[in-house]
């Protein structure tokens, strides 16, 4: 499909959010799909946090450690599932997998309502959501990295994320408004029937695909960019390939470092913002205001961001540059922070930094993924988003509390994270160096020649 002239005027909606006409069912079918995952797991992410509380405050870092193992366990099902099925039927068996076990706990959190019993359901329920909230989102990140050409993606994956944004808040306010009419039992069902609507989307995409093969026809047609892979055929391999292709890959085992250094950091700031907030503010009801504050502001920014700069962004500035944003952000903030661990200079740092994850970290190394065969995008990547982020949370954990019991104080933590988040800098634009080394293969150029991308042209 020709692009427009440049003397013809594009739709205000194609000049705002950079997607072109022909690609709107596509990136509108890959954002309901990111809102119907998001939404289902917002909706019993609260349920998980009060059962983390019921079962003990002192217990959640052995909680933490429990969710790491469990990835650990279910990382090679999953290959292994991958390896004999078609990517339409591996994703929709994964779903559907997920959707069973929430009826499991809607008839155990039914039968079982204290004591002792209640304790360990409510624990194992924290661990089976950190596991689902990841491995979700993973298997989403990890199709659109599959359907959309590199190029695409550096446009397209920002204005996607808007659908998880606006799932996060549905699932939220389901719950909010809800919980105090029907049981938490109850309100599991409501994330089945919206992982449901992501398996539709899921297959709509899907067809939609294989529709826009058929039409392009000739030589190549249906297959990926990265590799020349039919998008109908199974993968192969074995259930212990991703771990071992992402040990043997210098830049899988970057991308590996990127997300751990950006949990262990998520981490310490996590715990010094528990310090700050009950320095700041003497009641319970203070505090959740100002928690709710800062989400909404996380919320707006990240928003607007992703509707009308995170395209843009990757645009000029090219993954590289982009890539390195939010540690050079985290370089700052934590200088700051450790000069003056305050209120003022700690929200304006948080919001900044979880509003530049969710808009541009994150569909930027989602794009580092577009440029690699298939299997990488479902068994490195699934290996790295799962097992490696989790291990990034118990590093902070257990370092950050080792640290503290050293005497160190809000203000020496802070500093602490510096030199890390300066070699998360230097990594970043490694990353984003190799990406546009591996973008200008003669396979991927072709391929995207070829095709010019499902949507439409690149």
């Amino acid at each position: 499909m020709t692009p427009p002239p440049e003397s013809e005027p594009r739709p205000v909606a194609a000049r705002l959010t950079g997607a072109r006409p022909e690609e709107g069912r596509l990136v509108l079918l890959s954002a309901l799909y990111f809102f119907f995952i998001l939404s289902a797991y917002y909706v019993i992410r609260p349920i998980r946090e009060e059962m983390a509380v019921a079962g003990g405050v002192e217990n959640i870092p052995w909680l933490f450690t429990g969710t790491l193992t469990a990835m650990l366990l279910v990382h090679p099902i999953f290959a292994a599932v991958v390896s004999r099925w078609t990517r339409r039927r591996f994703v929709t068996l994964t779903y559907r997998f997920f959707m069973l076990n929430l009826l499991v706990y809607f008839v155990l959190l039914s039968v079982v309502a204290d004591g002792a019993a209640a304790v360990w359901v409510g624990r194992t329920f924290f661990v089976w959501i950190s596991v689902f909230n990841l491995f979700v989102v993973s298997v989403f990140w990890s199709f659109m990295t599959d359907i959309f050409r590199e190029r695409q993606s550096r446009r397209l994956f920002g204005l996607i994320g808007v659908g998880g944004t606006l799932g996060g808040i549905v699932g939220s306010s389901i719950t909010a408004f809800l919980v105090g009419f029907l049981s938490p039992a109850t309100l599991l069902l409501f994330s089945v029937l919206l992982l449901e609507g992501a398996v539709l989307c899921l297959k709509a995409l899907d067809s939609r695909c294989a529709t826009l093969a058929a039409a392009r026809g000739g030589p190549g047609a249906g297959r990926e960019a990265s590799g020349g892979e039919a998008s109908g055929a199974v993968i192969g391999g074995s259930a212990l390939e991703g771990i071992r292709r992402v040990l043997a890959s210098p830049y899988l085992l970057g991308i590996g470092a990127f997300m751990l250094l950006f949990t262990i950091g998520s981490t310490f700031l996590y715990n010094i913002q528990a310090d700050i907030i009950s320095r700041t503010f003497a009641t319970s009801a203070e505090r959740t205001s100002v928690f709710a504050q800062i989400d909404l502001s996380v919320n707006l920014l990240t928003l607007f961001t992703q509707l009308f700069l995170t395209g843009r962004i990757l645009k000029w500035l090219g993954v590289r540059l982009a890539l390195g944003i939010l540690p050079v952000l985290s370089v700052l903030g934590f200088l700051a922070l450790g000069a003056a661990p305050v209120f003022a200079v700690f929200v304006v740092f948080q919001i900044l930094r979880r509003a530049g994850n969710f808009a541009l970290a994150v569909p930027t190394r989602e794009v580092l993924y577009t440029v690699l065969p298939r299997r990488d995008k479902y068994k490195a990547k699934n290996f790295n988003d799962l097992f490696v982020y989790r291990a990034g949370d118990q590093i902070g954990v257990w370092s950050f509390a080792g640290l503290r019991a050293l005497g160190l104080g809000s203000s020496a933590l802070a500093l602490t994270m510096v030199p890390l988040a300066g070699l998360w800098l230097v990594i970043a634009l490694w990353l984003g160096r190799k990406q546009a080394v591996l973008a200008r293969r003669p396979a991927v150029r072709r391929a995207e020649a070829a095709a010019g991308g499902l949507g439409g042209p690149v």
